[in-house]
């Protein structure tokens, strides 16, 4: 089974009640849940944690280098300041895939940059829950593709 960190930054834990508008009626516990759902159908298995912490989200990071395949992290606002955050996704060796719910290109000026991103194997932006969810059958393929599973 392949196993994967999900890691959602600050204020992600009020969807559903945040700006709906942007980032949709979805809790995060509904997110999570179909994520977990829909992972479970390519076996793997989903870790989900929620932080308004950098350093909760940096620590966890870390930790799952010992056990798995890949992370998919919404960095919330932490993509537009954190180098901590950006070097974390450097230090670990799997793949990190950054997705935002909402299109950064689409809002304000200062959420056009991500310092995260480059640090991260790819990035999906705008489409919602399903960037999660793209995130996680790519880590998948490629684990596969590897001929390798999470430990």
């Amino acid at each position: 089974m392949t196993r994967i960190l999900v890691l959602h930054g600050p204020n992600l834990n009020l969807l559903g009640e945040r700006e709906p508008e942007i980032y949709g009626s979805m809790t995060l516990a509904e997110l999570n849940d179909r994520l977990q759902t829909e992972a479970r159908q390519l076996g793997a298995q989903i870790t989900a944690l929620q932080s308004n912490h950098e350093g909760v989200l940096i620590d966890e990071l870390h930790a799952a280098r010992d056990w798995a395949a890949g992370a998919v992290i919404n960095p919330g606002g932490l993509s537009h300041s954190s180098v901590s955050l950006r070097d974390a996704i450097l230090a670990v060796k799997f793949p990190v895939i950054e997705v935002h719910l909402s299109n950064l290109f689409a809002r304000e000026p200062f959420r056009h940059r991500s310092l995260t991103a480059a640090a991260a194997r790819g990035v999906v932006a705008g489409l919602g829950w399903r960037g999660y969810w793209m995130g996680v059958q790519a880590i998948v393929a490629w684990t596969e593709a590897a001929g390798q599973e999470g430990s």
